[in-house]
């Protein structure tokens, strides 16, 4: 399948077969036609699915290994069996779109018919199937041999748990991380005005703990020049970078661009990733925010020793509305008791606006918030803060 060669009739125009080497499955690019005669059409049909037809199943497939300094487990390849473990553990969001039914010709058009299958369940799915195209090409363009020779240029790491400590023993009330965010999928545009450096020292003056960055390029207008950006002019806050980590790579390159924490998911991650990932990051110096949504996520990750930062996301991801009740049930009973014996960090996220929802989270067992659209919607950040705590938590 690899390669396909079509030559096109008159009139027809269409974009290179390529293939897709992170997942293995050949993803050809859709043709563009104009005008096509029945002859022509039926030539094409036969042609390509005669080539489609040389493989066993339909479909090149390719399984290259990447060395992660010996690691037993690689993130990026996953087997039935794999998927299976997903199952299991109840994660929701798909790695990748399953194969699906087999291609569909009509003349240069491929196309397949829109189905469970190969359609995202929710935009948290839809951006890690993109995300996992993204990271691919990244990994062509910057091996990861080449990138951890970049880790002797990148800017010494900072301790985020100890300064959402130091933050939270000063005020008396949670951490605050603010969220240098110009976007996001369900809102839009938050801040046309959006200067990230000037957005981040706001942030900072007006008594924040930390800050998280978007770097995501297609869903949140993010990206790591931010990070690199605010991190070179000197801002102190250390900084997670909020991306959506489906590879060992992806810490590797937020830590050379000046990261001092990550974001690992607990719907998108199996345990032996996030175990696998957690020991990455504190190999490199990063503090690792491994966020759950439900009871189901919760026992898990609780389940992973050395876990020291939770965050809870108050956000329905199968009705995506937002509830931050979802915080106190899940910080109840034996759960709760288990955080405080470790002395887990908790970080409440989604749904937080004014003073009374920070004392709600608080009272709950919350130690630190993760705060983006209600401050960097304001004309002034800094006072976006005070107004959300209820008084100035500035230094």
């Amino acid at each position: 399948m690899e390669g396909i060669v079509v030559k096109p009739a008159a009139g027809v125009h269409f974009l290179k077969a390529t293939t897709t080497k992170s997942n293995g499955i050949l993803n050809q690019r859709r043709f563009l036609s104009l005008g096509v005669g029945r002859s022509c059409v039926e030539k094409m049909c036969l042609r390509l699915r005669a080539q489609q037809s040389d493989s066993k199943d339909g479909h090149a497939t390719l399984t290259p290994a990447e060395d992660h300094e010996g690691a037993d487990l690689k993130g990026s390849e996953r087997n039935p069996d794999e998927r299976d473990v997903d199952t299991d553990q109840g994660i929701r969001i798909r790695r990748r779109p399953p194969t699906g039914p087999p291609l569909h010709y009509v003349g240069p058009f491929e196309f397949r018919l829109q189905n469970e299958g190969n359609t995202p369940r929710n935009i948290l799915e839809e951006i890690i199937w993109n995300k996992d195209v993204e990271v691919s090409q990244l990994k062509e363009r910057k091996p990861l041999g080449s990138l951890k020779k970049s880790l002797e240029d990148a800017p010494p790491a900072r301790d985020f748990i100890g300064a959402l400590k130091a933050s939270h023993l000063r005020t008396g009330m949670p951490a605050l991380i603010a969220e240098v965010k110009k976007a996001s999928p369900s809102r839009g545009v938050l801040r046309e005005n959006f200067d990230p450096v000037q957005i981040a020292q706001a942030y900072e003056a007006g008594g924040a703990a930390c800050l998280s960055v978007l770097t995501d390029e297609k869903y949140f207008q993010g990206s790591f020049d931010n990070l690199e950006a605010i991190r070179n002019a000197g801002v102190k806050c250390p900084l997670l970078c909020k991306e959506f980590i489906i590879d060992a790579w992806q810490i590797y390159n937020a830590r050379v661009k000046g990261a001092d924490a990550v974001l690992l998911i607990a719907a998108v991650l199996p345990d032996l990733d996030i175990k696998y990932m957690s020991k990455i990051c504190k190999l490199l110096g990063l503090a690792a925010l491994v966020e759950v949504h439900d009871e189901r996520e919760m026992d898990r990750v609780l389940g992973i020793e050395g876990i020291q930062l939770i965050g809870i996301n108050n956000r329905n991801l199968e009705t995506f509305e937002v509830d931050i009740n979802n915080t106190k049930q899940l910080l109840e009973g034996k759960r709760g008791d288990m955080i405080r014996q470790r002395d887990i960090i908790v970080v409440g996220e989604s749904g937080l606006f004014t003073p009374d929802d920070i004392a709600f989270v608080q009272n709950a067992g919350v130690k630190a918030v993760l705060v983006g659209e209600s401050i960097v919607k304001q004309e002034d950040p800094k006072k976006g803060i005070a107004g959300l705590f209820g008084k100035d938590i500035s230094v």
